[in-house]
């Protein structure tokens, strides 16, 4: 079975810190970025807690190129 995929966008507090990840779990995965599961990761260092951007695809190979494609961008062009 295939599964699909999400990208997702973390933020701080005061917007100033992107995290973009791609996930086949965004619930899961908000709530370890949120509970600091891995306290040394990015996320955690820079608390970035807020979700506030998701876009679900039908294919985890297409939510890669699509965070691939995004992380490639400007913050500009991510903030919008």
């Amino acid at each position: 079975m295939i599964r699909g995929g999400c990208i997702y966008i973390m933020t701080n507090k005061t917007h100033s810190v992107l995290y973009i990840g791609v996930t086949s779990n965004l619930l899961s995965r908000a709530w370890e970025h949120k509970n600091k599961v891995y306290p040394t990761s990015f996320t955690a260092k820079y608390n970035c807690n807020k979700l506030v951007y998701y876009c679900f695809y039908p294919h985890i190979e297409e939510a890669i190129s699509a965070e691939k494609a995004l992380k490639g961008s400007n913050r500009k062009h991510k903030q919008h």
